[in-house]
């Protein structure tokens, strides 16, 4: 007998909570039952998109019985309160990275999240990337020896606007966590962070005391090495690239071409058309299985999202990240 929809209250319509209202919307296993926003015209556009019922008041999604899940696409000042509600309200959470931009709120939930027995989930979609995690899976299986050198590129297509850099936590805790915990799902074990940021065309960086190119390195206990790559800009489109190096060989992760067809001329040999637009096109099919992954969680099945745990550990990185950028040291982290 097939299993009757999970029902679920999306919190925040913005650009996140669009996606996820579509996923949950096309996921035969969900529905959504309730739209939440303070900005109620969002949550009444999408209610009517996607289905659900919409509301301004974000406490309707924790009533007993109205929802069997929470989903949270909110701006990140309320994650911690949010992510508390739905755990006293015994809904499995799946909230978006980061937890909160300070990490002695993070510290102060976890014990509450451990005692409650609740499941929570963080949105690190990229886990769920299928090449991204055929690469990890292959460097688990040991195909390429013991892993020494893990190199991470992220490069978004244009700088975010200035009002945004300024509430976003800087480049380390809004960007760079992302591949921090992409460099956890390699090398789980990291002990060391060094990493520099600077300003070299971003006005609105400049303006907030923010980088808008980094690089940030890892140490894992093991010896082996990660090497982050960020820029707030790409004229290429979408940079978003790994390579895993080892004793038996490598593995690679290219780009994602916005299409398939290339020209060759007089002028230029299979010239080709720049990679996909942002990460809306390139994670697409990641953000759907990140929603069924979670939808097992939500259920008691065995599941493969990131815990509040993994969120706590790349906000930990990213703030020794940015601890080495302003002081020009090493840091070491101790993640248990």
């Amino acid at each position: 007998m097939a299993q009757a929809p999970l029902r679920i209250g999306l919190i925040g319509t913005g650009r996140i909570g669009q996606v996820h209202a579509t996923n949950i919307a096309a996921d035969p296993g969900s529905e959504l039952t309730l739209v939440a926003d303070p900005f109620v015209d969002g949550a009444t556009a999408t209610a009517a998109r996607c289905g659900g019922t919409a509301t301004g008041d974000p406490a309707d999604v924790f009533r007993p019985g109205a929802v069997d899940a929470v989903i949270i696409a909110s701006p990140t000042p309320t994650h911690v309160d949010l992510i508390a509600a739905a755990v006293e309200a015994g809904l499995p959470v799946l909230c978006e990275k980061p937890i909160d931009l300070d990490i002695a709120r993070v510290e102060a939930l976890r014990p509450v999240v451990a005692g409650a027995g609740v499941p929570v989930a963080i949105g690190f979609n990229r886990r769920f990337d299928a090449h991204f995690l055929a690469a990890r899976d292959r460097v688990a299986a040991g195909e390429i020896g013991d892993l020494e050198q893990l190199t991470i590129v992220s490069r978004d297509p244009a700088a975010p606007p200035a009002e945004y850099v300024g509430v976003s936590g800087g480049i380390f805790r809004d960007m760079t966590i992302h591949d921090l915990d992409m460099a956890r799902f390699f090398l789980p074990d990291i002990a060391e962070v060094s990493a520099v940021g600077t300003v070299m065309f971003d006005a609105g960086a400049r303006e907030h005391g923010d980088a808008d190119t980094a690089v940030t390195t890892l140490r894992a206990s093991t010896g082996a090495i990660v090497t982050i790559v960020n820029s707030r800009h790409s004229a290429v489109g979408y940079d978003q690239r790994i390579e895993a190096f080892g004793g038996k060989g490598m593995l690679q992760v290219a780009n994602a071409p916005s299409s398939l067809v290339s020209f060759s001329g007089a002028q230029s040999v299979e010239a080709k058309p720049p990679y996909q637009e942002f990460f809306l096109e390139r994670y697409s099919q990641a953000y759907a299985s990140e929603l069924a992954e979670f939808l097992k969680l939500a259920r008691g099945e065995e599941s493969a999202s990131p815990t509040f745990d993994d969120g706590r550990a790349a906000l930990l990185l990213a703030d020794a990240a940015q601890r080495s950028a302003d002081e020009g040291a090493r840091v070491r982290v101790d993640l248990t």
